[in-house]
């Protein structure tokens, strides 16, 4: 049934069994800890401890070392990009969610707790990237089938605070999973458990505490939230449905050219924030001399303002709608990180670096909620395959902008304007899309 014109195509699949029956609180919040557990893998495996740990005292060298790691997560970002759209349409064809979370986490979770294993050799290398590469593809795929379940649970006007409120969490999981790690494990003489020090136990130790993380948290939302209906297709049969239903989107896409006006303005402005996240600490060391222990103490505290925010700016998303939360969020970041680059005292850095955090957040959330009201209801998951692809098909644009015009004009604060510049197409592109239900006719 078409959602404003009360159509009924003939291409359309019924739409998902139970998508009246909204969710209990209890049961959203045990949705949104999954956002709280699948953070430990970013926080302490991509950007803090294990991107250390490699690239200090796996790999060969730290420059071999920073390219392979961002070769490695390149790598999987494509395969995400692949592999995200067509995972989509098979569980639109399957009906269920839970059990693809289910089993892309314990995959997830297999190849955090696997990095004991990665001792601190050049010999263990390519177990390192190997393992660090099927986390990321996991952890990324299990996000599409999560992030396409919050639709059918709440109310559109309600959509705006639960993506933000998930989003909080996972900042906040990540924060304290990674405190954890480096208090018991990693930043103390006498670490948990007597492990030794110089074989680099300590530190290994904490990627297989993070794995357990990971999988107790994500254990509310498998056993208490509701999912779909199955349909009773089996598995090749929901597959070859699933790339049928793909190619039709595809073939018909100016049926949903809203939707693609919508994902490729995300993928730019994301862009720009890939780039924050990826050259932020680089910035902040090569510009305002700032130590390696005073650029975590800044993630971390970068952190808790984008948590406080993505929480903060749900309820305003839920009031006046999510594009404007997302232009207002991009505002945001361009202004701050405007303010970032012209100025030359540490204190003015740390207070609109802290800013910035603010905003991080919420274009982020509300980016899910947007999808998640525009997106037809036999098409979530394959449309949020398809998010995933806007997040991942172009992310080294960014990167190369900033590193080329670094090199070229030899200067770190004209360089990081390509992220300023990122974000501004991207609230342009964003002006440009409606904030209605694509209109499909038969």
């Amino acid at each position: 049934m078409n959602y404003q014109t009360g159509v009924v195509r003939s291409d359309e699949a019924t739409d998902p069994p139970n998508s009246d029956q909204k969710a209990t609180t209890f049961q959203l919040i045990s949705w949104a800890f999954f956002d709280w557990a699948n953070s430990a893998f970013a926080t302490v495996v991509q950007t803090f401890i294990f991107a250390a740990y490699f690239t200090n005292r796996v790999a060969a060298s730290e420059t071999s070392g920073t390219m392979q790691w961002g070769n490695t997560l390149s790598i999987a970002g494509i395969i995400v990009a692949l592999i995200g759209p067509v995972l989509g349409a098979l569980a639109d064809q399957g009906g269920r969610r839970k059990p693809w979370i289910a089993v892309f986490t314990v995959l997830c979770v297999i190849s955090m707790a696997s990095l004991w294993f990665v001792k601190p050799s050049s010999s263990y290398l390519r177990l390192a990237l190997i393992l660090v590469a099927l986390g990321t593809v996991t952890s990324e795929c299990a996000m599409i089938f999560y992030n396409s379940m919050l639709p059918a649970m709440v109310k559109p006007d309600n959509m705006g605070r639960w993506s933000g409120w998930g989003w909080s969490l996972g900042y906040a999981g990540g924060l304290m999973c990674l405190v954890f790690c480096l208090f018991a494990f990693v930043k103390t003489e006498n670490p948990w458990f007597f492990l030794d020090n110089d074989s680099a136990q300590n530190v290994r130790a904490a990627f297989v505490f993070a794995a357990a993380w990971h999988m107790l948290f994500v254990l509310p939302l498998l056993l208490f939230t509701p999912d779909t209906r199955s349909t009773g297709k089996s598995l090749f049969r929901a597959l070859r449905d699933g790339l049928q239903q793909l190619r039709d989107s595809i073939r018909r896409i100016r049926r949903y050219s809203n939707i693609v006006r919508f994902l490729i303005a995300r993928m730019i402005y994301i862009d720009g924030l890939a780039t924050v996240f990826a050259f932020g600490g680089i910035y902040a060391a090569g510009t305002f001399d700032m130590n390696a222990q005073q650029v975590l103490i800044f993630g971390i505290a970068l952190n808790v303002t984008a948590g406080l925010g993505a929480a903060g700016f749900g309820w305003i998303d839920d009031r006046i709608g999510p594009k404007h939360t997302i232009l207002i969020s991009l505002a945001g970041l361009i202004i701050s990180g405007t303010a970032i680059l012209l100025v030359h005292s540490t204190a003015l850095f740390w207070t609109f670096g802290l800013i910035l955090g603010v905003f991080v957040g919420p274009v982020q959330a509300s980016s899910r909620s947007f999808l998640g009201r525009i997106a037809p209801e036999h098409l979530r998951s394959q449309m949020f395959g398809l998010y995933a692809l806007s997040g991942k098909a172009t992310s080294f644009i960014g990167p190369l902008m900033v590193g080329w015009i670094t090199a070229w004009t030899c200067s770190q604060r004209i360089g990081m304007s390509a992220t300023i510049v990122l974000f501004f197409i991207g609230a342009i592109l964003m002006l440009a899309v409606s904030t209605s239900r694509e209109k499909v006719s038969g």
